[in-house]
């Protein structure tokens, strides 16, 4: 079933496209960034090994760096940037900020160039393009203060001065730009939600105006055609004819009613139906336990269609999961369960214009007198249960 988008991943780009669009951006820089710079940093760092740098501890920092670069490009591109990641960033970042006097030779130091120097900048940026400004600048500001005791504790005053205005200049600067980002982002969003809620609502009348027209045409047609025949006295006596009309109106109210629709030619047999359904999806290890009970053609369509639609979220959103298929009557009428073991979702946090449940399982059945609900817990698998109120 559906699988819900934890903050550390990007938000999807089909419910706000210019937010997906922004935190693949703010996810894909910040891990391609770390994996260049540390990288090129390692092979700075051995490259200049005069004292006081100390081989033995360079060799292994330099070992650390490498391998967190390459595990925050992998975590970053695989599953997004959260908290732990960033703070993770920052504490190995202001560990090696402390250890230059013995991992940064004295004649590369100065100038701002020195690989620390870098490594330092590289996840300034980062973090403030990845975290909240509360949480950002201040691990920002630690960064800086580590850097500083560093430089100092190496003897270079000048550097830690120097280097500590370009910190807090980038600290501010991308703290700034991101925070306007995410604001204007966040606009062009809700603006895009509030395009897409008119549209629906515009979309409803408008199909509501087109029913009730037909509705009105078919009354004109059938049923008040007929009453006016009676009332000008066309029909003197008992008619065969006059009988074939009525019978005729009558279904035509039954269908316009809103007892429930009996679309279709005939009763089918609905078990059938549903292991036709079934048999669209190979893939899903699927198990059927299904009573013979026939339906209208119309209602075992949607009934048939809805079960699809539920069994194919769970080959899109669990794969490997088991399902069963259930059919049975009782007191209610017509009940249809798909149940997968899956991963599960939280109902509350699918979005209201999401089209899979709301239209493609709980608006078909409501167009035939029938509804549907959803049950799913995370990590407790789903049950969306299909009732029709008819007779089987």
């Amino acid at each position: 079933m559906p699988a819900v988008a934890t903050p550390s991943a990007p938000p999807p780009t089909l419910d706000n496209p210019a937010g997906g669009a922004l935190g693949l951006i703010f996810t894909t820089t910040p891990a391609l960034l770390r994996l260049t710079c540390g990288l090129v940093g390692a092979a700075v760092a051995l490259s200049v090994q005069t004292p006081p740098v100390e081989p033995a501890v360079l060799l292994p920092g330099v070992a650390a760096l490498t391998g967190w670069s390459l595990w925050y490009a992998h975590r970053a591109l695989r599953h997004g940037i959260g908290p732990a990641l960033v703070a993770g960033d920052v504490a190995v970042t202001a560990i090696a900020c402390l250890l230059i006097p013995v991992l940064v030779a004295p004649e590369v130091l100065p100038g701002e160039g020195s690989w620390i120097a870098v490594l330092a900048s590289t996840t300034v940026i980062n973090t403030q393009a990845t975290a909240p400004a509360r949480w950002s600048i201040p691990a920002g500001l630690l960064l800086i203060v580590t850097y500083v005791l560093g430089t100092q504790a190496a003897g270079d005053p000048t550097e830690a001065r120097a280097h500590t205005a370009t910190l807090l200049a980038q600290t501010l600067c991308t703290a700034m730009m991101a925070a306007v980002m995410r604001r204007r982002i966040g606009r062009a969003d809700r603006a895009f939600a509030e395009h897409q809620r008119l549209s629906r609502e515009a979309l409803v009348a408008r199909s509501a105006r087109d029913a009730e027209r037909q509705q009105n045409r078919d009354l004109h047609d059938t049923v008040l055609g007929t009453l006016t025949m009676v009332g000008l006295g066309a029909v003197a006596g008992p008619s065969a004819v006059f009988r074939d009309r009525c019978a005729a109106d009558l279904r035509t109210l039954v269908v316009l009613s809103d007892v429930g629709p009996v679309a279709g030619d005939g009763p089918v047999p609905l078990d059938g139906r549903l292991r036709q359904v079934a048999g669209r999806l190979p893939e899903l290890a699927l198990r059927l336990d299904l009573t013979s009970c026939a339906v209208p053609a119309g209602v075992a369509d949607a009934i048939g269609e809805s079960a699809y639609a539920a069994m194919s979220n769970v080959v899109r959103h669990a794969p490997g999961a088991r399902a069963t298929l259930r059919l049975r009557r009782d007191a209610i009428g017509i009940v249809v369960e798909v149940v997968d073991d899956g991963p599960g979702f939280d109902p509350a946090t699918v979005p209201p214009h999401r089209y899979g449940l709301r239209e493609s399982i709980r608006g078909r059945m409501a167009t035939v007198g029938g509804r549907a609900d959803v049950h799913s817990t995370v990590g407790a698998g789903t049950r969306i249960r299909l009732e029709w109120p008819g007779v089987g």
